[in-house]
């Protein structure tokens, strides 16, 4: 079944960030920035119909010369979601730079967006820095926010941190995933696994009651996993790769996705070098928080481009992409055969990607002020193409058979 998409044009509003608060209401972040662009910073809460249409129910305009929202999660349950806003230039020089926010959506006919706290998370000193990753644990307990080097684990329910910061010393912090045992943190040199103590959960509900908790005395996650770039045979010698995204299968836990970027060596006489992305999936085995281990069961190249976004669907069975080329494309996550391909998905490359509860739909935003919705097949929720494939050959085998018999 071929799948079905509408591209929804959204004047002055360049999209960075995008989460579903139920199954058919999407809330978007984006704006100019904290550039003096005149176009306005905002949350924008859309309604997205059966047919694909998207309605606008309310909308949050944020302070002047604040950024707009570079990162979001959501959780559908409280119908809340946390994002990443940098304040304006002057608290940031001052210090003062409320970076997380949560905000609660509620209402029935008419919508409306209720500020519920804040929290700083990014160390003062770099003014260009901002909250690139906002990740919800699959139990809602944490929320991981991060910036450039910086990655901060904190509750979601109070956004009071549970343990210190990870700092990284070496790239910069592209993703994050949760499980209930484990953080495992996506540099671009390396993954980074973390353990995650029982005692986080109580700790987490001890702090909501202090609003300002003192670092020293928050417990260090410990490192227990560092694993780098695997091998793969179709990667030339000499060519850059880095991490991109990881994300953890939603329901079973020993499979983990990861994304790598590939800039090959440059050709003699080429002005630029060619570039590559690859899907990696791993097998994972965890005994608590003592250890971790890892074994690559398979990878694909996705595409001549780089990765910009990277989701897993909530049941568990497909994987969405965007690529710097500006095209959008789906995966088989069992098998990472291709489903979906859509060549120019947007005008600029995609900044925001994600399915939603019932992994029925797909949205993806771009700062080329667009919306594109992707209804996705029941076929693809069952059959993988490479299984389609070989029914159509073995079909194809019993027709050939028949008509020799005949002849």
């Amino acid at each position: 079944m071929r799948a079905q998409h509408t591209t929804h044009s959204l004047p002055a509003f360049p999209i960075y960030s995008c989460a579903f608060i139920s199954d058919d209401l999407l809330v978007a972040g984006g704006g100019g920035g904290a550039s003096r662009s005149g176009i306005k910073n905002k949350l924008r809460l859309f309604r997205i119909s059966v047919k694909r249409q998207l309605e606008s129910l309310a909308e949050f305009e944020l302070d002047k010369d604040e950024d707009a929202p570079m990162s979001m999660t959501g959780h559908i349950e409280s119908r809340t979601i946390v994002c990443g806003i940098n304040s304006a230039v002057a608290k940031l020089e001052k210090g003062e730079n409320e970076n997380c926010r949560k905000f609660l959506i509620d209402g029935d006919d008419v919508f409306r967006f209720t500020l519920l706290g804040t929290r700083g998370t990014i160390s003062p000193g770099n003014t260009e820095d901002y909250q690139r990753l906002s990740v919800l644990s699959n139990d809602a307990e944490f929320v991981a926010v991060g910036s450039e080097r910086e990655l901060t684990l904190l509750s979601y329910e109070s956004l009071s941190p549970v343990a210190r910061p990870i700092v990284v010393s070496k790239g910069e912090i592209y993703d994050a995933t949760l499980s209930a045992t484990h953080l495992i943190l996506a540099t671009s040199v390396n993954l980074l696994v973390y353990a995650l103590p029982a005692t986080l959960r109580s700790r987490g509900k001890d702090n909501q009651k202090n609003a300002i908790i003192d670092s020293l005395s928050l417990p260090e996650l410990r490192l227990i996993k560092t694993l780098d770039v695997p091998t793969i045979p179709s990667i030339p010698v000499g060519a850059a790769v880095t991490f991109r995204a990881s994300r953890l299968h939603p329901s079973d836990v020993d499979l983990l996705y990861s994304v790598i970027n590939v800039t090959l060596p440059r050709a003699p006489k080429a002005k630029t070098a060619k570039k590559q992305a690859y899907i990696l999936k791993w097998r994972v085995s965890a005994a608590g928080d003592v250890s971790f281990s890892a074994a690559l069961e398979g990878s694909r190249k996705i595409s001549e481009g780089s990765l910009t976004c990277f989701d897993v669907s909530p049941d568990g069975k497909l994987l969405a992409f965007g690529v710097s080329d500006y095209s959008l494309g789906i995966l088989d996550a069992n098998s990472l055969a291709p489903l979906l391909s859509i060549l120019k998905a947007h005008e600029f490359p995609i900044t925001a990607l994600r399915f939603n509860p019932s992994s029925k739909l797909l949205v993806s935003g771009g700062v080329d002020s667009s919306m594109r919705i992707v209804a996705i097949p029941e076929s693809f929720g069952g059959l993988s193409w490479s299984v389609t494939i070989l029914i159509m050959l073995a079909t194809l085998g019993v027709v050939l058979a028949v008509m020799m018999s005949r002849a």
